[in-house]
């Protein structure tokens, strides 16, 4: 953690060595975690912002791929990411990281969250990052997998092959990109580079479509940002 330096990892201060109290210190995001963010009510999270927030999970995650030796962080998922003050999101957690150096991890110890976890890490195989249930629950709002308990989602996931359901009104860019990040054979998942150059383009969309047009009114042409009719982001 005191070499990773990228404004999408949360930076590492100082740790406490010393016995009885092991400790890590990082930065402080006031917003807490992603997960947070997305499941209170009346959360404040336009199409934009949720947009822009995925390619901060991944850019941080695409710097601790092009580590060298490669970073895998293993537990990916909305809890472990943190967001700052400007709705910055920042990866954290690496408790159950690993320096990988070869195509898939070497260790086939189970770890993580099973609503997050890859088929392949719930059969307890070499496994890659799994970016799909993220980008998912950051287009739905919807709690992945809510009802089921741990061992139902390893069953239906990782043995009866199931992923979770895609909108209709979904943007068909998007659920593109989920539906290869949940390829059953992880060789065929998308990079993170991928999944960037992906969302990229729909961001300026996006902005581009909510772009507010002028109205009359008695002082001439008034945007509608000046009346609070569109919040900026």
């Amino acid at each position: 953690m005191k070499r990773v330096r990228h404004p999408n990892v949360v930076l590492f201060m100082g740790a406490v060595t010393r016995p009885p109290n092991l400790s890590i210190v990082t930065e402080f995001l006031p917003r807490g975690s992603l997960y947070r963010l997305i499941h209170r009510p009346n959360n404040q999270l336009d199409e934009r912002r949720r947009l822009r927030m995925a390619l901060d999970a991944a850019r941080g995650m695409n710097y601790l791929h092009n580590c060298t030796p490669m970073i895998v962080h293993r537990d990916l998922k909305s809890p472990n990411l943190l967001v700052d003050k400007n709705w910055v999101v920042k990866v954290c957690d690496f408790g159950l990281s690993r320096m990988k150096n070869s195509t898939f991890l070497s260790s086939r110890s189970t770890a993580g969250t099973a609503e997050w976890m890859a088929p392949e890490v719930l059969r307890n195989e070499p496994s890659n990052e799994n970016f799909g249930v993220v980008l998912w629950e950051l287009c739905t709002l919807q709690q992945p997998w809510g009802g089921m308990n741990p061992m139902q989602v390893v069953g239906a996931v990782g043995f009866q092959h199931r992923r979770l359901d895609i909108p209709d009104n979904m943007d068909p860019i998007v659920a593109d990109i989920i539906k290869k990040c949940w390829q059953t054979d992880p060789k065929l998942r998308p990079s993170f580079a991928e999944i960037m150059a992906a969302l990229k383009p729909l961001q300026k969309t996006i902005a581009s479509s909510q772009i507010p047009r002028p109205v009359s009114s008695n002082r001439g042409l008034v945007n509608l940002e000046d009346q609070g009719g569109a919040r900026k982001s």
